[in-house]
């Protein structure tokens, strides 16, 4: 039997506390594809559409993929943005009878009517094909799932890694379920546990640390004959909203005990392990006194420190345009080092009426909100670039998938190459620097926003990673945040 099946990609990490609402721009900024033009563009990379094509493939379904979309992360996804979004998805649900349904998500969107984007787009999507029909979901584990969610979806697999490098073997996991679903060989469901916390201490890092072990569970359980996924979610902490944090799922099916048991003690574990940091946050000062010394005792020779300010990431929703370890860096001196993303489309424009080489005076960055990591500097240096940004990434993360960073520029001060950008996005793959003309492995220091993910491209070439916490929107010390809709007691914000 041939099934048809309906695919689509639609997927925000959504930080409330933005001043900026996400609109459709947003997501035209990053990606907004549909039908076959999203196959091409997406569909031979390191994505869950690839994934499901994959399964496809392997039993020839019938697949008709709706919509790709994805917008870097930020405030509130606006009510006629969201339409916009699943309208696609849903027309095509209307149109044609599908067997099943295959959805990649993030599980931390928030929209203007809704704090559970992925529940009220399930809600809409069963209104339309009723409750028969099987469905399958991806998450990134950094999503906050809710009860509406795995009442809605039948089938819910989460990425096993962090940084995500599995985006596509993970989509390929919820087709095979999906598959034997439509088959009639099982009827899987899936439970969820959550935590009292805003989100797991370590933001789920699966590189180091108690992770691990957790996910040894996970894939044991998995060997089960009645068990078929278990995802472990770190949660989005970032997010002020009631059904937040760290939850395990395992989607199965028969006696629910076992799972739940299973479930509960990795859940515990998370809670039992709640201050076992492994990050060391430094302040900005501290980081540009490390990166003092790595250049004067190292240099490039056993390749560069690597700087992450953690607080600013534009992965997380923060605005990218904080100056203090900029600041920091050129106070004491930094030589041989790069800095980006430095998130200022106004500083791109007037940079944009010059000629490389020339000398500028610029005022850059910390313009969104200038009490959360550092507001504008006034700098002298030298163009060395100008760019339309677009690149294609070369990592585990972003191989092969074509990206911009909109209107681009390399501007020189002192000893630091700094890449300002029109569109945010976080510093995750070697190409986001070289398609620029800078080679980050040449360098002394190179000190990017990001979390965790840039460590998949650049701890290979890094002679150590440090992280500092410069106070933006991302701080990983959440009681800087006034949080009104989270349930309470919660940790850490009450001990």
């Amino acid at each position: 039997m041939t099934f048809r099946v309906l695919t689509a990609e639609i997927s925000h990490e959504t930080n409330p506390f933005s001043i900026r609402p996400t609109d459709l721009s947003a997501f035209k900024e990053r990606y907004f594809l549909f039908g076959e033009e999203a196959i091409r563009a997406c569909g031979q990379a390191n994505t869950e559409l690839a994934g499901f094509l994959d399964v496809s493939q392997a039993h020839h379904w019938q697949v008709t993929h709706a919509v790709s979309a994805s917008a870097r992360p930020g405030g509130r996804v606006t009510s006629v943005t969201f339409a916009a979004l699943i309208e696609p998805l849903l027309a095509l649900a209307r149109a044609q009878p599908f067997d099943g349904i295959l959805l990649a998500l993030h599980g931390a969107m928030v929209i203007e009517e809704s704090d559970d984007g992925e529940g009220e787009l399930l809600a809409r999507l069963r209104a339309v094909v009723g409750s028969d029909i099987p469905i399958a979901i991806t998450l990134d584990p950094h999503a906050n799932v809710t009860e509406r969610m795995v009442e809605l979806a039948n089938i819910v697999v989460s990425f096993k890694t962090y940084p995500h490098v599995d985006m596509r073997e993970c989509a390929v996991q919820a087709g095979q379920i999906l598959h034997r679903a439509m088959a009639g060989e099982i009827a899987p469901r899936t439970l969820c546990v959550g935590c009292p916390m805003l989100e797991e201490v370590n933001g789920g890092r699966t590189d180091v640390g108690p992770m691990i072990e957790r996910l040894v569970m996970a894939c044991a359980h998995e060997q089960r004959p009645d068990a078929f996924a278990v995802s472990i979610n770190a949660g989005f902490g970032n997010a002020d909203i009631v059904e937040v944090g760290p939850t395990v799922l395992v989607t199965y099916e028969g006696d629910p005990e076992p799972h739940q048991k299973l479930a509960d003690a990795i859940a515990d574990d998370i809670w039992n392990r709640r201050t076992e940091v492994l990050n060391d946050y430094l302040s900005v000062e501290e980081a540009a006194v490390q990166a003092v010394a790595h250049t004067q005792t190292v240099g490039s020779t056993q390749g560069p420190l690597v700087v992450a300010d953690y607080a600013d990431n534009p992965g997380g929703g923060a605005y990218g345009d904080a100056t203090d370890l900029l600041a920091a860096l050129l106070d004491a001196g930094v030589s041989n080092a790069c800095f980006g993303p430095m998130v200022d489309a106004e500083a791109v424009r007037d940079l944009e009426s010059y000629t490389v080489g020339d000398t500028v005076t610029l005022l850059l960055g910390g313009k969104s909100e200038p009490s959360m990591g550092g507001g504008p500097l006034t700098l002298t240096g030298t163009l060395k670039l100008l760019s339309d940004g677009a690149y294609i990434g070369s990592g585990p993360i972003l191989g092969g998938l074509e990206r911009s960073w909109g209107p681009t520029a390399v501007f020189a001060v002192a000893g630091i190459e700094i890449l300002i950008v029109s569109n945010g996005s976080q510093l995750l793959d070697l190409e986001q620097f070289r398609a620029f003309g800078i080679e980050p492995a040449s360098k002394s220091i190179v000190a990017l926003k990001s979390m965790q993910h840039f460590r998949a491209a650049f701890e290979p070439i890094a002679a150590r990673v440090i992280v500092c916490d410069c106070g933006a929107l991302c701080t990983p010390d959440l009681r800087r945040l006034t949080y009104h809709r989270v349930p309470r007691p919660i940790f850490p914000l009450d001990g």
